[in-house]
């Protein structure tokens, strides 16, 4: 029985075994997916295909600069506990130099690129720790800025990783100014960087909930639409205020009282230099994965059956 590129790729979604093993796997069996997986298994994967099915929503949101290339991270595992551990971490740390210094175009991209200080795939590599650790892991997603200076920030041991981008006049270390602005959007997590990124799409929808909850008003249902539209347009700095970051309000008001790009221009200045935010990445670890709720009673009910056959 043929097989196709998409059965390569579906076994391998299946077993998180690497592309080039699922290849040899349906080879070896015609096509045949069930016997695939088994034949993965008894080539020593089967720990590895045990292990893929289930949902890796816990692990670590990392951020790092390397080599002056800042990186953010997320690698998922199963438990929290797992992801707490050296090997987990070792694992992260040197996915994210990879990131740095092969600059890999996506994760499948990533996946292929030669594990630091080893002959081996980051695919192979993983298939190893997924044995070791005895849990499923994935690499979720990352990001780079190579350019201007960027500042990481990880929080709380890796539920948030943070990644600041600014550009720098002057010789001046903007390390504490860089990690502050870190600390609001992992604080704040604002939708948006500044209120002249807003789409406009989004400024309208705005407005028009500002005219409905008047509409909705006793007091001001009875106003001319153009005073309602008047009103709602003033209503939009405090929009901005919530869901912009420079807009917002500094959240360490004992460094400085004010928004967030007046701080930036104010810790800037006290040090001799001038300092513009560029951009931001922010990762929350598991962010829009569904995680499976178990019956821990059942699944170890289910382990112990499983056993007695």
């Amino acid at each position: 029985m043929a097989f196709t590129a998409q059965d390569v790729k579906k076994l391998r979604e299946m077993t998180n075994v690497g592309m080039m093993d699922c290849k040899k796997a349906l080879q070896a069996t015609d096509g045949d997916m069930d016997k695939a997986v088994d034949w993965l298994r008894e080539k020593g994967l089967a720990k590895a295909a045990k292990k893929a099915g289930r949902i890796a929503a816990e692990g670590v949101a990392y951020a790092a600069v390397i080599d002056g290339v800042g990186v953010v991270i997320e690698v998922n595992s199963e438990t929290d506990f797992a992801a707490k551990t050296d090997a987990f971490m070792d694992l992260v740390k040197n996915l994210a130099t990879i990131v740095a210094t092969q600059n890999p175009a996506d994760v499948e991209a990533l996946k292929g690129c030669t594990y630091p200080n080893s002959n081996l795939t980051v695919t192979e590599i993983m298939q190893e720790k997924v044995m070791s650790i005895g849990e499923n892991m994935q690499i979720r997603r990352f990001a780079r800025f190579d350019a201007n200076t960027s500042v990481a920030y990880v929080h709380a041991g890796g539920t948030h990783g943070v990644l600041v981008n600014l550009a720098v006049e002057g010789d001046v270390d903007v390390t504490e100014i860089g990690k502050n602005v870190a600390m609001q959007i992992a604080a704040m997590s604002p939708k948006y960087w500044d209120k002249a990124q807003v789409p406009q799409a989004d400024v309208d929808k705005e407005l028009a909930v500002q005219v409905a909850l008047m509409d909705n008003d006793p007091k001001m249902a009875s106003k001319p639409a153009a005073v309602k539209e008047k009103i709602a347009a003033g209503k939009m700095a405090a929009f901005y205020k919530e869901s912009c970051l420079l807009q917002q309000e500094f959240v360490r008001g004992d460094l400085y009282k004010g928004d967030v790009a007046g701080y930036i221009a104010d810790a800037a200045k006290k040090l001799g230099g001038k300092v513009t935010f560029v951009d931001a990445i922010h990762y929350i670890k598991g962010e829009g994965i569904e995680k499976k709720e178990e019956d821990f009673a059942a699944e170890v009910a289910a382990q112990i059956a499983g056993a007695a056959k």
